[in-house]
């Protein structure tokens, strides 16, 4: 029996492991980016039916395990305030850092309001460099303006 979501990403994580599979592959298989369907197997996102019956069949998990897949989940992955993770971690690090910068910058161009992480797409790619290969990261959120009432 799946008592939590939890439980599921972990049979997802083991099969990929066992299989070799590359998230692009399974991405690839719901014909959604890599970045969305990561975020789902990892228990961040809700699958619709026939995404949750594709990834059952690449990942061999049960019918109890398709319908987890199927629940919106209470979001939010880390499991402290400040991440341990040295990669989480540099991300936590650049809020800390350029956080107050980013705001200002949305808020002069835009005015008072906040970028969604609902409206929202992610890209991650490698970039080649000479002195060593970079991540590129180009994040796009909605912008939502503040009401007045």
């Amino acid at each position: 029996m799946i008592t939590c979501r939890s439980q599921v990403t972990e049979m997802i994580l083991s099969c990929k492991v066992r299989k070799g599979l590359k998230w692009r592959q399974v991405a690839e298989a719901i014909g959604m980016s890599k970045e969305w369907t990561t975020a789902g197997c990892l228990g961040q996102m809700a699958f619709d039916k026939t995404q949750a019956e594709t990834l059952g069949k690449l990942f061999e998990l049960s019918d109890e395990a398709i319908a987890w897949l199927q629940i919106v989940p209470y979001k939010g992955s880390l499991p402290t305030a400040v991440p341990t993770d040295p990669l989480i971690y540099r991300w936590y690090e650049l809020v800390n850092v350029y956080g107050s910068t980013i705001k200002e910058l949305i808020h002069e161009e835009f005015g008072d309001g906040i970028m969604s992480a609902i409206d929202f797409s992610m890209d991650i790619q490698r970039e080649a460099d000479p002195k060593g290969d970079r991540v590129k990261v180009v994040m796009s959120g909605k912008f939502l303006p503040y009401k007045s009432y």
